[in-house]
């Protein structure tokens, strides 16, 4: 490297001496590589030997041969059902839902959604997750925890028929809604989506209006889809159709829905999820655990079906950790198939960043490590007993990596976690918070 001081360019932050696995459209990998970071953007990625004499680093982090990468995207979930970890275990999605999670809800605040996401966001950042897409109650809290501890997230308020423990009737949550776009709609970090339920939840009325307020306002509309046979019995009784179906007769079938699960899927709705350009979100253990089947992954990718990937929430998984997603999407739908060859590791780590950066609409800043996009940045370490030898990275990642390998996350260009200390939130203060909320939801 020319270590002239002539023509200098101030960077604030240059990672380097370790792997740098980029997930770009080329699949670059520099084996040892450089990430430089100015504010909240990468401005140079490459190999060690030859990043520009130029730069001069306010900061360089070594990572003495570990893995630098982009940050894990959790594409669905619920980050203050922490609170709920545990609750009601080892039950249909129906009786969990109706008989166990609706009624706890019915108990749930503001401080009880805050105090949960902080411990999510802690449980996230920790995993090498810097990007989430919530549904949830109170989701005015899900966002300022959020930005409190620097995460970037997709927040929605969950909408359906029966009054709301946050806003009451049902005709008043599309404008706490609309309130809750207008309040964030400049923020760096966090976006807002409108989201419905699930169609045996909402109205044919209040789904078109969901769908009216994405179009206004130019977000996504997620909801959950065809997640058991269950649910399409129900709706095939109420509506004479599937639920795949019932939204493409709404006409809701469209570029801006994120479907989540979509476990009971025909050819047909297959095609047309295909053709209508929906993109949808894997939940691989949430489906295995509530006993939910096995979603067609294999068959939507084949039709070009774009892609995330997702934990669910900590009721029905129960932990946010995308490693151990990754781990389980690869491993399951081998043995459903009986083909190892299928959902190959590069695959399943794609859709964990890419496919989930698209999947909410920020492809554009996000998913990969190249000039121009945001500095979401995690970084392990590979000098492990469990992780030694090393010959394929992707395989690592997915059959041998560890949400506690994960050693550095930067967020926007800012340092959220190092050495597994948290930056931006007390978490021994945010965990006795949430014990504290447990006694009163089950004393």
């Amino acid at each position: 490297m020319n270590n002239s001081r002539e023509n200098k360019t101030r960077v604030d932050l240059i990672i380097h001496n370790a792997m740098v696995l980029t997930l770009n459209d080329s699949d670059d990998i520099f084996h040892p590589g450089v990430v430089a970071v100015s504010d909240d953007e990468i401005i140079w990625v490459g190999p060690e030997d030859s990043w520009p004499a130029r730069f001069e680093p306010r900061e360089q982090l070594d990572m003495a041969g570990g893995l630098i990468m982009p940050g894990l995207i959790n594409a669905h979930t619920h980050a203050a059902m922490t609170c709920f970890r545990g609750l009601a275990d080892d039950l249909p999605l129906s009786v969990w839902l109706n008989e166990h999670i609706f009624p706890a809800e019915k108990k749930i605040s503001g401080e009880l959604v805050y105090q949960g996401t902080l411990l999510a966001c802690a449980e996230m950042i920790l995993g090498g997750t810097t990007t989430f897409c919530d549904m949830y109650l109170f989701e005015d809290q899900v966002a300022r925890a959020a930005h409190e501890t620097g995460m970037r997230a997709l927040v929605g308020e969950v909408l359906y028929d029966f009054p709301s423990p946050n806003y009451g009737p049902p005709e008043q949550g599309l404008a706490f809604t609309r309130d809750l776009i207008r309040a964030w709609e400049n923020d760096p970090l966090i976006s807002v989506a409108v989201e419905p339920h699930a169609v045996y939840t909402c109205s044919p009325e209040l789904l078109r209006t969901c769908n009216e307020v994405a179009e206004e306002y130019q977000v996504p509309m997620i909801i959950h889809l065809s997640e058991s046979e269950d649910e399409v019995a129900q709706v095939k009784e109420r509506y004479s159709t599937s639920p795949v179906m019932h939204l493409e007769k709404l006409g809701l079938l469209t570029p801006h829905l994120i479907a989540d699960h979509c476990v009971v899927l025909d050819d047909e709705e297959m095609d047309l999820l295909a053709e209508r350009g929906v993109s949808v979100v894997h939940n691989p253990e949430s489906n295995m655990k509530l006993a939910s089947g096995v979603a067609p992954v294999v068959e939507l990718l084949a039709r070009g079906v774009t892609m995330g990937l997702g934990t669910d929430g900590c009721a029905s998984n129960n932990n946010l950790d995308m490693f151990g997603e990754m781990d389980t999407a690869a491993k399951l739908h081998k043995v459903y198939r009986l083909d190892p060859t299928v959902m190959g590791a590069r695959t399943v780590v794609q859709l964990a960043v890419r496919g989930g950066s698209k999947v909410l609409g920020l492809e554009n800043q996000v998913g990969c490590l190249e000039p121009g996009k945001k500095a979401d940045i995690i970084g392990l370490d590979l000098d492990r007993p469990h992780l030694t030898p090393l010959y394929n990275i992707y395989s690592h990642l997915v059959y041998a990596a560890s949400a506690a390998d994960v050693t550095l996350n930067i967020i926007n260009g800012r340092v959220v976690m190092r050495n597994r200390e948290l930056f931006t939130l007390d978490v021994e203060r945010v965990m006795g918070d949430v014990r504290a909320i447990a006694k009163r939801i089950k004393p």
